[in-house]
């Protein structure tokens, strides 16, 4: 009789075991070999022994992000499903088209936004202005001579570029290009004079000459780039170029799979030799935020590109 109600006692533990239970996938909105594809193979390497579990990276491209997002909202909110996305699928997307199959608030919780990445305003080494007022007064000379790429309309360049021609009283020229990999090769061919490139993809032509750096986002200079002013500093503050990389689960997932997640991957972040060589030595700020103070971020962030893409006109291609 006792053994029978220690047994009952025990139920409950045997109903709520612990987190992971089974394989976690970590879906990645963009395809193989890019950035943040990158960075979640080496961090679904380091959690598959931590958590006991295979944690699986699955790439789910395409639609600006949608597809992905759209298949993790719809997953089974039990913490085994993460979705590992950049700001334009929660703080563009909502403004940028008129329905979505899922609601970038409520569908989801947000996990922790894992790093930051300022932009740079890069030119053709030919383009006779090598400071932001020199690029300005030019702009004024020539008004639509000046070209600058992206990689569609609402991109993160396009939204930068917008908003520095409004607040500068500029006219810049956009021209879109079908893809995120050809906007800095149009710019290196001379197709075009100027765009916006993250450091680890501008540094190389910058050190060879075949780009120069004319600002950078972000509220401090980047240790890497030194030499190269902020918009901020320069009196430009709204000219946002940011991009991150965050983590979200599906609402109503488990608040342990929400801590340990959050807690196993801040601890991947802090590790010195993963840190440096992985992230702030490719331009990217280490951010490691919990879920709370993401959330508040996201707020403010999506409100401040929700000026932006007012200001630029942009609607979903």
């Amino acid at each position: 009789m006792r053994r029978f109600l220690s047994i009952l006692l025990c139920l409950p533990c045997f109903a709520a075991q612990a987190w992971p239970d089974k394989p976690v996938r970590i879906v990645v909105a963009y395809p193989p070999g890019g950035g943040i594809d990158v960075m979640a193979r080496q961090i679904a390497a380091k959690l598959t022994p931590q958590w006991g579990q295979t944690v699986l990276v699955e790439n789910r491209p395409g639609a600006n992000t949608i597809i992905a997002s759209d298949a993790v909202a719809k997953a089974p909110a039990d913490g085994h499903t993460v979705l590992m996305t950049t700001d334009a699928t929660f703080s563009i997307n909502p403004h940028l088209y008129a329905r979505l199959p899922y609601d970038a608030e409520r569908d989801f919780i947000p996990v922790t936004m894992l790093v930051l990445l300022q932009q740079l305003l890069v030119a053709h080494p030919s383009l006779p202005a090598d400071t932001l007022p020199d690029l300005i007064k030019l702009a004024k000379a020539k008004p639509g001579g000046i070209r600058y790429a992206t990689y569609g309309s609402g991109s993160q360049p396009h939204l930068s570029g917008e908003m520095l021609k409004y607040k500068a009283g500029i006219d810049l020229l956009h021209v879109p290009y079908k893809g995120i990999s050809l906007a800095v090769p149009a710019v290196i061919a001379g197709e075009v004079e100027l765009t916006f490139s993250g450091i680890a993809t501008a540094m190389g032509p910058l050190k060879g000459g075949r780009l120069k750096a004319i600002a950078i986002g972000g509220a401090q200079r980047s240790p890497l780039l030194p030499q190269v002013p902020t918009f901020t500093e320069l009196g430009f503050p709204e000219v946002e170029t940011h991009a991150w990389f965050g983590l979200f689960v599906p609402a109503g997932s488990p608040p342990e799979a929400v801590r340990r997640i959050f807690s196993d991957t801040r601890k991947i972040l802090e590790e010195p030799e993963f840190r440096q060589q992985q992230l702030v030595d490719k331009g990217y700020e280490v951010i490691g935020s919990g879920p709370d103070e993401f959330a508040s971020f996201l707020r403010k962030d999506r409100e401040s590109r929700g000026r932006a893409v007012k200001i630029s006109g942009a609607k979903a291609e």
